[in-house]
Parts: C-alpha cells; sequence; structure tokens
C-alpha cells in the first residue's frame, strides 16, 4: 500500500480503545482550548480573526476564538493561527511539532458544520493526532533540519485525516485527500520569531479541511504523492522511515507528548523541571554559589540568550530563566517575562553564576544540573518524556489554565472538554467557551521555537 493508503485505512477504522491514549487525548484538547483562549488578543490572533470574519460576511458554521463565526475552512485557519500565537501548546519530540493546534481546528470547524456528536469528534481528533505524529516520523529529523517546520507539514496530514472521519470519509477516499494534501502542506522554521510561525499551524488547519472537503467533492491526486520519486517525502528532505508507521492502530505513539508547564522556549523545560525538583528541598538563592546546566548541543543554537534584556529573549534564555525559577518567580506565568524581570539585581546577580554546557550524551528531551551552595554539591536530571502519570499532568494543566484563564473560566472549560470523552457534552460546548470573552491577554510575542 501507499503511505496514504496505510495512514488512510488506519485513520477510517481505528477504534481508539487505549485508556492511555484517550486520557492524553483529552488533556492535550483542554491544553489546547486554554492556550487558544489566552492567546485570541495576540496581534496575529487578531489578524487571523479578521480575515475569517471578512471572509464570512454572509455567515459561518464555526465558532472562532474570541467570538464569531465562519467556514470551516477559514475558521480552521484562524484557530490553529490563535492557539499557536502564544507558542505554549504541545510538543512531540519524535519528530518536533506541535500537533494539537493544527489537528484540533480542523476537527472542531468540521464538527461544528456537520453537527456531529461528541464521541465522533473526540475520534477524530484522536486519530488525526496520531496520523500527524505517525508521519512526521516518517518524514524524520532530516525534514526538519532541512528547514521544514513540522507543525505546518506533518501537522496538515493529521488535520485532513482528522476532518475526513468527521466526514465518515471510507479509506479510498481519505486516501485521496491525503494526496491532495501532500501538495499543500508547507511550513518553514525562517518563520520562527515572526508571526508566520502559528500562520504555519494555521495553514496545517486549514489545508486539513479543504483537502477532505475536497476528496469528498470528488477531488483526486496521484497515488504515490507523499513517497513517489517527486512527493511530498523525496523533495521535502524526509527519511522515509518505514518504522515509523510499526503497530498503527494497535500501539499508539501520541501519547509520548511533551506538554508546556513554562512559558518559555520547549528546550529549557528540562532545565526548569530538574531545578524545580532541587528548589523544592529548601534551596536558598542567597546561598547558590554556582550552578551548571548540561543539555543536548543542538539547543545552545536556539535557547542560550546569555544576557537577555527583553520579555521574549528571556523566553529563550538558560541563564535567566533557571535563575526565576531558583528565586520562585511563576515560570508558568506570560507576564513573567518581561524587561523588568530581565533588569531585577537579584536575577542578574543569580543569572551570572550559572554556566551553560553541552552534552552530547544528553537526549533534545533532557538536562542535568549541579548546583554547589555552602560548600555541599546538589545534583538532579530530568527528562520531559519519561512516562508521565496522566492524573499529574491533569493537575499541573489545570494549574496552568488557572493562571492563564482564571479559576471560573478553566473550570468551565475542564468539564467542556471532559464531558466529550463521556457523552455529557457536545463540539457545540467546547466552541462556546473557546468562544467566551473572559480574558483579556495581549502579550506581543507571538512566534516562538518549538
Amino acid at each position: 500500500m501507499t503511505v496514504a493508503e496505510t495512514l488512510a485505512r488506519f485513520a477510517a477504522g481505528a477504534e481508539i480503545q487505549d485508556a492511555r491514549m484517550r486520557s492524553f487525548v483529552r488533556l492535550s484538547l483542554f491544553d489546547w482550548a486554554t492556550v487558544g483562549i489566552a492567546g485570541k488578543n495576540e496581534p496575529v490572533a487578531r489578524a487571523a480573526r479578521a480575515m475569517a470574519l471578512d471572509a464570512a460576511a454572509n455567515g459561518g458554521g464555526a465558532t472562532l476564538f474570541g467570538g464569531g463565526r465562519a467556514g470551516a475552512a477559514a475558521a480552521a485557519l484562524a484557530n490553529g493561527v490563535t492557539s499557536h500565537a502564544l507558542d505554549y501548546d504541545d510538543t512531540h519530540f519524535g519528530h518536533i511539532g506541535h500537533p494539537s493546534v493544527a489537528v484540533i481546528p480542523a476537527a472542531l470547524a468540521v464538527a461544528e458544520a456537520a453537527q456531529v456528536e461528541a464521541a465522533a469528534f473526540f475520534d477524530a481528533v484522536a486519530v488525526g493526532l496520531e496520523t500527524a505524529c505517525r508521519i512526521g516520523g516518517w518524514l524524520g529529523r532530516s525534514h526538519y533540519e532541512a528547514g521544514f517546520h513540522q507543525t505546518g507539514t506533518s501537522g496538515a496530514f493529521g488535520a485532513t485525516a482528522a476532518a475526513a472521519r468527521v466526514l465518515r470519509l471510507d479509506a479510498a477516499t481519505m486516501a485521496e485527500a491525503l494526496s491532495i494534501t501532500a501538495t499543500r502542506a508547507a511550513g518553514l522554521k525562517s518563520q520562527f520569531g515572526t508571526m508566520g510561525k502559528p500562520l504555519n499551524a494555521g495553514f496545517a488547519a486549514e489545508v486539513g479541511v479543504t483537502s477532505a472537503l475536497l476528496a469528498r467533492a470528488g477531488a483526486t491526486a496521484a497515488v504515490e504523492a507523499i513517497e513517489g520519486p517527486q512527493g511530498f517525502g523525496p523533495t521535502h528532505a524526509g527519511s522515509a522511515e518505514a518504522a515509523a508507521f510499526d503497530c498503527l492502530g494497535a500501539a499508539w505513539v501520541f501519547p509520548r507528548i511533551s506538554y508546556k508547564f513554562h512559558a518559555c522556549c520547549h528546550g529549557l523545560h528540562a532545565m526548569l523541571e530538574a531545578l524545580r525538583s532541587l528548589r523544592a528541598t529548601g534551596l536558598a538563592p542567597g546561598a547558590i554559589d554556582s550552578v551548571t546546566i548540561r543539555t543536548n548541543p543542538r539547543w545552545l543554537q536556539v535557547c542560550n540568550q546569555p544576557e537577555p534584556v527583553t520579555g521574549l529573549q528571556a523566553k529563550f534564555s538558560y541563564r535567566l530563566t533557571a535563575a526565576m525559577m531558583l528565586a520562585g518567580v511563576d515560570t508558568a506565568s506570560l507576564e513573567a517575562y518581561s524587561a523588568e524581570t530581565c533588569a531585577r539585581d537579584d536575577l542578574r546577580a543569580l543569572r551570572d553564576r550559572v554556566t551553560v554546557q553541552a552534552d552530547g550524551d544528553l537526549s533534545d528531551s533532557e538536562a542535568r544540573v549541579s548546583i554547589v551552595a555552602g560548600g555541599l554539591t546538589r545534583e538532579a536530571h530530568h527528562d520531559i518524556l519519561a512516562d508521565a502519570d496522566p492524573t499529574a499532568i491533569e493537575q499541573r494543566l489545570r494549574a496552568k489554565a488557572v493562571t492563564l484563564l482564571g479559576p471560573a473560566a478553566a473550570d468551565a472549560l475542564f468539564s467542556a472538554v471532559t464531558g466529550l470523552e463521556t457523552g455529557k457534552a457536545t463540539p457545540a460546548l467546547l466552541a462556546q467557551q473557546i468562544a467566551a470573552d473572559s480574558v483579556d491577554r495581549s502579550i506581543s510575542q507571538s512566534g516562538g521555537m518549538t
């Protein structure tokens, strides 16, 4: 079978019975909606919403973050952009991409328009997220290192699978939709640090909706559009990792997802978690003589700003965020990353006692830290991909939502998302929550790293 046929057979017929997979789909739905609501007033989000509303001057069937309705494709684009505007969403390190911000907006837009039940929507999200991760693994690191943004590329295929599943396309028609996606999936890492980065997520979501609708209407595409000699993989530096499709439908790779609990580059999170564990032992910032951070060498070119002076620079600084964590600054708060924080004398003094070193024995997701204080050395190691308890992750995601949205909005959103899995809520209820105007936040720092 072709790659499109392989993925289509899975996406059209998979039954999502794995309890761990279902738990992580629910968590990602909640986290996606949380960061989308919090980011709805970012400049890039406002622009995308204005575009969608303008396109829907005669009305539309899908809800937008922040209110208003638009056609399914435009709504998927706007909501994908908005949920990635803060760069605070989940990451899959199997291919370094953000699956949820591409897949969920496409599934929700089509589900609203088609008025499908909660179970069908939930299952569509699950197969879309898994498809994005599987084809992302097939494309491999060579694709990412060549400059392609997996959120926009593999995310588009996942969005298509999700939208097609909502539309109940059969496997043959879904394969056509995935082949159509091959000629439209796009996204470049050169957009990092600009509004173009969240736009990549929005474009992926829009492509998913459009490709599924075109296939349903009878459009066809090349049979080997993904893996053929001039297909998407060969022309986009894909490594064609055949093992990426092993046990497809029988085992799930999406639960290896990593959530952001700190409002900064994901490359800093393993270090922050390691320091968090040491701070919990009662370590006083004033007693610290030195801090040494060891990390994978690739991160030194991404998030090693030694002396940041702006909030956005702070999000990419090992030394300053380490000082923030040790000093008890809330690294989950968007407002913590500011010029004022960068200028604090106590943080600058502690920052200057931090040394960052490359360690090729550590993976992308690991960090090792050591702290010398009062003549004693304390050490810690953390891997953000280590198997985690969904219950513990849920508690931290709920705390994150309270920080971003406030207690009442966070609780209402959590109830809406959990109700999807149990059948006590509908996609329309989730849409009602993301349209609520209960948060007014404009940080204006769109376009982060991972």
